[in-house]
Parts: structure tokens; sequence; C-alpha cells
């Protein structure tokens, strides 16, 4: 077991490593290195936009990025040829041999009232359209962001006590090295498990500390009538994104079926139109892999995408079900960076 510490130490030598790949790729980027790299476009993963503020303990920092930055990120890319595509409208884009430019698509997971408020004008500034992927457990207030109350919790605590799966431990949070570490040791029991029970002990753990999870919920993520609003926008879709945000390589087939069915639905209900799109939560290859992709194959999406890094490359019909995606990280919010992305090299050299 590593201490506070330690873990602490790794997080900052991992953003180094990363920032310092970030530049270097900018350099080569710039210099026209291999631009073949970049593919037929990227899509682009987003959560919270709104502006910057200073919380000392900010264990999803990575998740926020400010409005300025997604327009210069915009901005860059159009500078750099990339052309903007609505995701529903990608297959018919990619199959366009006559196409300009690398396409520049936007998503955005989980329904953030942020979305609406700060990141819908910059992307109406731009006439860039984009895709809000919505779970509606978090729009009917029944399913809690666990990220969200594990960081109020572990902030709020001198010592954070968890049934990880083997029984209830606890763990300093006194200081900060403390608190993130006890923050990293939750996420990594999340990640790559079945998630609905650890989801329940959390809500409970934080309700017996007098938080609310739903009412987290209430405060950050758009309801019913906001999201009908944000879907009349010309440049707004919605996509699927599960009832209850759950790991769903970790569910039995019915159950996985059901809560991509049911998100879909539950869209259905506020558009008139089921979705044709679909995130997989979480979307790494603990979370999504060829079962998921054949279910939304069969349940009649049109594509679905992942958190897999990577660029567009045409492919199979049943690639459009497990589509890439590149996160623009909090922690990393230099239009140059966005450049780098977009350029392929990082993923070609992985």
């Amino acid at each position: 077991m590593h201490g506070p510490n330690t873990v602490a130490a790794r997080r900052m030598i991992k953003r180094a490593v990363i920032q310092t790949g970030l530049e270097a790729v900018s350099l080569l980027s710039k210099s026209g290195f291999m631009p073949g790299l970049r593919g037929v476009g990227a899509i682009f993963t987003l959560h919270h936009v709104r502006p910057a503020t200073r919380k000392d303990f900010d264990p999803t920092a990575h998740l926020s990025v400010t409005p300025e930055f997604l327009d210069a990120s915009i901005t860059k890319l159009k500078a750099d040829g990339h052309v903007p595509v609505a995701l529903e409208d990608l297959p018919a884009f990619l199959a366009n041999p006559d196409r300009s430019g690398p396409a520049m698509v936007f998503t955005l997971d989980d329904g953030y009232r942020d979305n609406n408020v700060h990141a819908r004008p910059v992307f109406e500034k731009h006439g860039v359209p984009y895709t809000v992927f919505v779970s509606g457990g978090f729009v009917d207030r029944t399913h809690s962001l666990w990220w969200e109350t594990a960081e109020q919790l572990i902030n709020d605590t001198d010592e954070f006590r968890f049934d990880f799966g083997r029984g209830k431990i606890g763990l300093p949070t006194r200081s900060m090295a403390e608190k993130y570490a006890a923050f990293d040791r939750l996420h990594r029991t999340f990640a790559c498990a079945e998630q609905a029970a650890m989801v329940s002990r959390l809500d409970q753990t934080a309700r017996a500390a007098g938080i609310c999870p739903t009412g987290i919920v209430d405060r950050e993520v758009m309801d019913e009538s906001e999201l009908r609003q944000l879907a009349a926008s010309p440049l707004a879709s919605l996509g699927a994104h599960t009832i209850g945000h759950l790991n769903l390589a970790h569910l039995k087939p019915e159950q996985m079926r059901s809560e991509i069915l049911r998100s879909s639905e539950r869209l259905a209900e506020i558009t008139g139109e089921m979705p044709q799109t679909l995130a997989y939560p979480y979307g790494g290859s603990c979370a999504a892999g060829p079962r998921e992709f054949q279910a939304a194959a069969d349940l009649g999406f049109t594509l679905a995408v992942t958190t897999i890094p990577g660029v567009l490359r045409p492919g199979s019909r049943l690639d459009r079900f497990a589509l890439p995606r590149i996160s623009l990280n909090g922690y990393y919010q230099k239009r140059r960076y966005v450049g780098a992305l977009a350029s392929g090299i990082p993923f070609a050299l992985n």
C-alpha cells in the first residue's frame, strides 16, 4: 500500500509527463509531421464547461474546462482545417468521398447544467453542432453522481470510512494528500467493477454525514424542462447515456440492454423521438466491449462512442459502435494542445 504523499507525487509526475509529451507533439504537428495521422477527424469529449474556480480539493478537475478554452479550441481546429459535423451526421460525412477537411465533432457527457449556460453560447458563436449525452437517472434525480458525492464527502471529513468490498475500513483524510489518496482508492475500486452496490453504500455514507447525493445531482444536472429547451436548439442534440451511469460490462446481458433501452425511451419522452447516438458510461475497455457494441447496433442506434482515445478512421459497420473520442482535459487547457491531440500523433506513438 502506497502512502498519501507517494500518491500525490505520482499524480504530479504523471501530469508533468503528459504535459511534456503534449508540448513535444505540438512542435511536431506544427512542422507538418506525418499529416495523414490525423485521419478523417476527431470526436471530442467534454463534461463540465464553466468559469475557472479555485478549490483546494478538486479530484475531478480534469472534467472541467473553461468557456474560453472551448472557444480557443474551436478557433484552433477551424484554423487547422477542421470542419464542424454533428455526431449523428458523421456516417454520411465519412461516406462522402468529396468531404472537406477532417471533421471536428463535439460531445458532452452527463447533461450538466453548465453545458447549457456556458457551453451553448460558445457553440452558437461558432455555429458548431454538439451532442449532450443524458443519463435518465440523473434527469429524474433517482441516481447519484458518485464522483461528486465522494468529493464533497471526503472534503468535509477527517476520516473516510467505507466498505470497499471486504468490510468497512477508515482512511485518514485530514491533509490534502490524504484526501486525494482516499479519492484515488475509491476511483480505482469503481473503475472496473459492478458498481450499483458500491454507489448505494457511498450514498448511505453520505446521507449519514448530512450530504444529499440526489441534491448534488439537482444542483449540477439539467432537468427535463431544461433538456427539452436545449434540444429545441438547432445545433444541439441529445444522446443516450444509460439510466444509472453504471459500468455496462459488469452487468448481466438483460440488465445491460435494459439500461440502454430505457435510456433511449426516457429521451424519447423528452424530445419526441428516439436518440440516434449512445455514449457508454466510462467508455474504456473495462466498461464496454464487443457485447455492448453489438447491443448498440441491435437496439437501432446509428453509432456509439467510447472514451478510448484516438482519431477517426474509415472502418466497418461495427466500428461505428466503438468510436474513439479525445478528451479535452481540464489540466491541459492550452490551444496548442488541442492541435496536438487532433493531429493524431499521440495515438500513433502509443
